[in-house]
């Protein structure tokens, strides 16, 4: 490759990547307009348009929508149903921190996230963790504790959604499936159960599809909202260094953060501040300790 064609890769890679984090930074401002939606409803939309829209996907960019990675390999469909589990659990508190406004508590979930990450390496893949890793997560551990008694309890929706998607790439690291049939596999498993309940809701009059022209076009973008930003990340991430990537998944956060304190004026009091100064501080940690340890 020359170093032309490999700067337009990068600059390729640099646009999808901060294109997918940008969206997901702003997503909050999507699910906003849903919040007379009852979560659980907005969840069933949410994978029933994305598994229509991933298999649509698949079927134009390669003529199938699965390939055969996953055929007779009992422990991979396991593996990949837990990763559905806990990729819908993630979706579902992410949507119900937004639309109870603890949008605060979803974008700590999401900083403290590559933490846990190297938390879940250690002990279950036997990597093992570095000086200014340790320190790192010792800082955050400080943060949580601060928010935690700031709080009277523990940050719940924050923990969930950092220990379910800490978990699902975990597992996703051991489904041989590229992330788009890997989300296509994983909407349609989990599409049974959003029928289950969207068919009978509907029927019974109760549900929000239907009720107006503006709402039902919204919960159908809700799939489009979840296939999109994946894709683009998918592509961004395949052209740009992991360190690079490691640094950019922050707007994600930082975005969220940003809406709940300036435009959604969720409270932020001192303890809170200090909380996610800690939290910045080890994830600065963090960053330093990655780039050191890149390979030259």
């Amino acid at each position: 490759m020359s170093s032309t064609s490999g700067a337009s890769e990068r600059s390729i890679g640099f646009a999808y990547t901060i294109g997918a984090f940008l969206l997901w930074g702003v997503s909050p401002v999507f699910w906003k307009l849903l919040d007379t939606v009852p979560p659980l409803e907005i969840l069933g939309h949410r994978v029933v348009w994305c598994a229509l829209l991933m298999a649509i996907y698949l079927v134009i960019r390669r003529g199938r929508v699965m390939g055969g990675g996953l055929r007779g390999r009992r422990r991979a469909f396991i593996m990949l149903l837990g990763s559905t589990l806990l990729i819908a659990t993630n979706w579902y508190l992410f949507i119900l921190s937004v639309v109870t406004d603890r949008l605060l508590q979803a974008s700590l979930g999401y900083y403290v996230n590559p933490l846990i990450s190297v938390v879940l390496g250690m002990v279950f893949l036997g990597e093992r963790m570095r000086r200014l890793q340790a320190l790192s997560v010792a800082v955050a551990v400080v943060g949580v504790a601060v928010l935690t008694a700031r709080l009277g309890h523990l940050p719940w929706l924050s923990v969930g959604l950092a220990l379910s998607f800490g978990f699902y790439g975990l597992l996703r690291k051991t489904v041989p499936a590229s992330p788009e049939e890997g989300l296509t596999l994983e909407t349609w498993l989990l599409l049974p159960a959003a029928l289950a309940l969207l068919v009978p809701t509907h029927l019974q009059g109760g549900g929000a599809f239907g009720t107006s022209w503006s709402m039902s076009l919204l919960l159908v973008a809700a799939g489009l909202w979840t296939a999109v930003p994946l894709l683009w990340f998918t592509h961004g991430a395949r052209r740009l260094p992991l360190a690079t990537v490691g640094v950019l998944q922050y707007l994600a956060p930082t975005g969220q953060f940003l809406l709940g304190v300036l435009v959604y004026r969720e409270p932020f009091d001192s303890a809170q501040l200090v909380a996610f100064v800690l939290i910045w501080i080890a994830l600065a940690i963090f960053t330093v300790d990655a780039r050191r340890a890149r390979p030259t």
